[in-house]
């Protein structure tokens, strides 16, 4: 792997038996950075999007006025850098609390799921956060990648709201209105040439964008590694060469869960789970993207700084107006497709909400200034609501809110698991004919069954992160009161379905049981 500047001696590669050669880190940073314009899977624009027109090609946008026209937006992230040159200013991020972010305007067509992450809103019947005096003017100007996603907007929106000049780059433009003093640019992470005139000027990078978190995306190996890889070593680069100090990057809690039980795992005691043992490729890629963010820590700038890199972990986002997982499983719902469960029942897992991953980013960025003596520079945090719960306890709400029963039949693990393998194998043999995207994929059976738990109190004494109590009860009182409508469906030919999916799962237990190598596994993996 690439070595730490920072460090006495360089990091081991990422899979220490296969060596240098083949270390997929290693590899990653020899490739380059990124992709060509011309070797993406969709057509790109790099042009710049303000709200009075288009901005000039070898001009960084300005802050708008008003609303930018139409665009698109590819993100996520995922849900989820950054680098501010000197000093944030006094009241950006303040110790232990989160400005009140912007809540959106529009809301996004029911059922439907965006990529990664979104805009910050306050949950309602929340406890209201101190208002946090901006400054009058301040020289920051920050890039948040896959800004037009449900975390990265919160994220734009916060920043604004602290005097800070905010550029939201991502390829379609955010669901909600842009408020005013937020520039946003439509362009690919990808693209060389749109990333490097986006940060003209630009002090920190909130590296946010990503690809492949949930459902039938997960799927999309060339897509998820183009982006999650590929992308994130155009940002490195383009911060170098832009000499932009500080870069903080969105990760996961799946570059070390695997469907090994974690239990309140920390930054030190829980490594990178296996590359080549990830039955996922976000998982994997996020994992590359991960080291090489952290790696860079320590790089020289060509005007004599130095780089800055940290990298925050969370599990999933929720919050009101959530765009990615609530509405995709209140379809399920509706379809009565979630009327079973498995795992153990005393499983656990972690959540956080939008504003308190706010929060972590904001302390992140002033953690990588010299006023805090770089404290963060080249760490891992995970970052969650300090609480673990289980899934279907917790989402337990939503069923009663929305007058559904909650799921009653309890199937064994492997049969999920193998289901989902047979829902992921329709979905790719459908692809070139029809979109038949997974009920469940084989990594989110794993996320549901298997405890996997982290601390947050290195983010607690480095950082000052102090999570806000939220429920998500008031997340699913915001959803039925903008977005649920109630539907009338056939339950006889749903129930039929369910029915055709659960012997379709135990055709598959059958065969492995008899041949555990037709799925690539041996009895002992994950069951």
């Amino acid at each position: 792997m690439k070595p730490n500047p920072t460090s006495s001696s360089p990091h081991p590669c990422v899979v220490a038996t296969l060596g240098e050669n083949n270390c997929p880190v290693c590899q990653a940073w020899r490739s380059g950075p990124g992709v060509s314009r011309t070797d993406m899977a969709q057509p790109k624009t790099s042009g710049l999007i303000a709200p009075q027109g288009q901005a000039p090609q070898n001009q960084s946008p300005q802050v708008p006025q008003g609303q930018p026209p139409q665009g698109q937006t590819f993100q996520d992230q995922d849900p989820q850098g950054q680098a501010p040159q000197g000093q944030a200013p006094q009241g950006w991020a303040p110790q232990g609390q989160v400005p009140q972010g912007q809540t959106p305007q529009s809301q996004s067509p029911q059922g439907q799921v965006p990529q990664d992450q979104a805009p910050q809103s306050q949950a309602p019947n929340s406890k209201p956060k101190e208002q946090v005096e901006p400054p009058n003017s301040t020289s920051q100007k920050v890039l948040v990648t896959g800004g037009g996603g449900y975390f990265g907007f919160s994220l734009g929106s916060s920043l604004v709201q602290r005097g800070v000049s905010v550029l939201l780059l991502d390829i379609r433009r955010p669901k909600w209105e842009i408020p005013k003093g937020v520039a946003f640019i439509q362009a690919d992470i990808r693209d060389r040439e749109a990333l490097y005139r986006a940060c003209e000027g630009v002090d920190c990078v909130f590296h946010v964008a990503s690809y492949g978190m949930s459902g039938a995306e997960k799927l999309h190996k060339e897509q998820i590694e183009s982006v999650n890889i590929g992308g994130t070593k155009m940002v490195i680069d383009v911060c170098i060469k832009r000499q932009i100090p500080r870069l903080i990057y969105t990760s996961t809690v799946n570059v070390a869960f695997g469907g090994k039980p974690i239990e309140q795992g920390n930054e030190d005691s829980v490594p990178y789970f296996p590359l080549e043992k990830h039955i996922d490729h976000y998982s994997r890629t996020k994992a590359i993207a991960d080291q090489l963010i952290l790696t860079s820590n320590g790089t020289p700038l060509p005007g004599g700084q130095t780089l800055r890199t940290c990298v925050l972990r969370p599990p999933g986002i929720y919050g009101p107006e959530e765009q990615r997982h609530l509405p995709r499983v209140v379809g399920s719902i509706r379809k009565r497709l979630f009327t079973f469960k498995f795992g153990n029942p005393q499983a656990r897992m972690n959540w956080v909400h939008v504003q308190n991953l706010v929060q972590a980013h904001l302390l992140a960025a002033e953690a990588l200034t010299e006023s805090k003596n770089y404290i963060a520079s080249g760490q891992a945090y995970y970052i969650n609501d300090g609480e673990s719960v289980n899934l279907f306890e917790w989402m337990s709400p939503l069923f009663d809110k929305m007058g559904y029963n909650r799921p009653w039949i309890q199937i064994p693990t492997s049969l999920a698991y193998l289901a989902a393998s047979g829902m992921e194998y329709l979905h790719l043999a459908l692809k070139p004919i029809c979109d038949v995207p997974p009920l469940l994929t084989r990594s989110e059976v794993w996320s549901i069954a298997v405890t996997h738990t982290f601390q947050i109190r290195k983010a607690r004494d480095q950082l000052g992160y102090i999570p806000e109590k939220f429920t998500f009860a008031d997340s699913v009182d915001h959803y039925i009161q903008t977005c649920h409508q109630p539907q009338l469906h056939g339950p006889g030919l749903l129930r039929f379905l369910m029915v055709l999916v659960c012997l379709f799962g135990a055709l598959l237990l059958s065969l492995y049981l008899l041949d555990p190598s037709f799925l690539g596994l041996s009895h002992g993996d994950h069951m």
